[in-house]
């Protein structure tokens, strides 16, 4: 377990402070934000209300409710059982972490709540939508990917914590 959680800081350290230049160190925090993504998450439920004919609602219902109870097993069920310091909290990183919000979160780093509902978002609608905009669907992993790198970049989660 020792060699899991070294490579995870080395992992850290990588994207955290080596992958570092100004460019990211300004959108990165946005990136990580529901505010962010409100345009893309309005344009998808508009999109499929104009487009589906059948089924709407239940796909809407599905689509607001996923991420409540993606939320709900990240950070009422497993952070509950599993304690991990955060970097920008863990002693042997506070020094070094480039820590880029204005506020340290004191909850669990395992695992991300973030990461858990975006990756379900992703999954849902790719799965549902990939017959509608076929290879496109795949980008919707590439926008829960950049919400996972973005966590990782401002220093509130390590690579496992998003993984997981």
């Amino acid at each position: 377990m020792n060699s899991i959680t070294q490579a995870d800081k080395f992992l850290f350290q990588l994207i955290n402070q080596s992958g570092r230049n100004s460019l990211f160190d300004s959108i990165m925090p946005f990136l990580r934000t529901a505010q962010f993504w409100a345009p893309f998450y309005l344009f998808i439920f508009i999109w499929v209300l104009t487009r589906f004919s059948k089924n709407k609602w239940w796909w809407v219902l599905f689509a607001a409710l996923l991420p409540v109870v993606t939320d709900f097993v990240s950070s009422d069920i497993i952070k509950n059982q599993i304690f991990r310091l955060r970097p920008c909290n863990d002693p042997s990183l506070i020094n070094q972490c480039n820590f880029l919000l204005s506020y340290r979160p004191q909850s669990s780093s395992f695992t991300s709540s973030h990461a858990t509902s975006h990756f379900g978002m992703a999954t849902f609608y790719y799965l549902t939508l990939k017959t509608f905009i076929g290879k496109w669907s795949r980008l919707f992993f590439v926008w829960a990917g950049l919400v996972c790198y973005a966590q990782v970049y401002v220093g509130v989660h390590f690579p496992l914590d998003v993984i997981c």
